[in-house]
C-alpha cells in the first residue's frame, strides 16, 4: 500500500510531478472513495497547478448528471463496471476540459458484493485527451479487489486509482 502523507517520493507526489512535466491537467470522478482521490492529490504542495478539481458523484443521479454516465450503461451493468468507469473518466475529462480523466466506482463493503463483484472490489478508468484530429485518446480501465475494513479499502482503492494513472503517465 502506498503512504504518500510524509513521503516526498508519494504516488500523489509523483503523479504531480508527471503532470507538470508532461503541461497536464487532472480532473477526477470518484464514487466509492468519496473525495479521496481529491484529498490525496490536494495533500501535495502547489497541486493547484495540474489538480483542477474533484467530483464526488455517489449517486446513479449524480452520474448522470455531472458526468453524462448513461442510462443504458447503467441499467445493463450497474455503477461498479468497467463501462461505467469509462464513461465517469471520459466525463469529467470533458466537463472540466482537462488533460486527464481519473474515475474510481466500487463496493468498499463492508456489504453490497456479488459473487461477480466482492466487496473490495474497483474499477479505475483512466482518460486521456490527445490533441484534435489525432484520434489517439484513449481510457483504459483496470479492476482491483482489496482487502481490509472499508476505511482501508477506501485508502487502497484510492492509492491505486492515482497507481494507475501514473502508470499511462510515465
Amino acid at each position: 500500500m502506498f503512504d504518500d502523507t510524509d513521503d516526498t517520493d508519494g504516488v500523489a507526489t509523483r503523479v504531480g510531478e508527471a503532470l507538470r512535466r508532461a503541461d497536464a491537467t487532472l480532473a477526477v470522478a470518484e464514487s466509492c472513495t468519496g473525495g479521496l482521490v481529491g484529498s490525496l492529490l490536494t495533500d501535495v504542495s502547489g497541486a493547484s497547478d495540474y489538480f483542477d478539481r474533484s467530483v464526488v458523484t455517489y449517486s446513479y443521479g449524480a452520474k448522470r448528471d455531472l458526468l453524462a454516465v448513461s442510462r443504458e450503461s447503467l441499467d445493463e451493468h450497474g455503477a461498479v463496471s468497467t463501462a461505467v468507469a469509462r464513461e465517469m473518466a471520459r466525463g469529467v475529462r470533458d466537463t472540466a476540459d482537462t488533460t486527464w480523466g481519473l474515475a474510481t466506482t466500487g463496493i468498499a463493503g463492508p456489504s453490497g458484493g456479488t459473487d461477480e463483484k466482492p466487496v473490495g472490489t474497483v474499477y479505475v478508468g483512466v482518460a486521456n485527451a490527445a490533441p484534435w484530429g489525432t484520434g489517439a485518446s484513449e481510457t483504459t480501465v483496470e479492476r482491483h479487489v482489496f482487502e481490509g475494513s472499508r476505511v482501508e479499502r477506501k485508502r487502497r482503492f484510492a492509492e491505486r486509482a492515482l497507481a494507475d494513472l501514473l502508470d499511462r503517465l510515465e
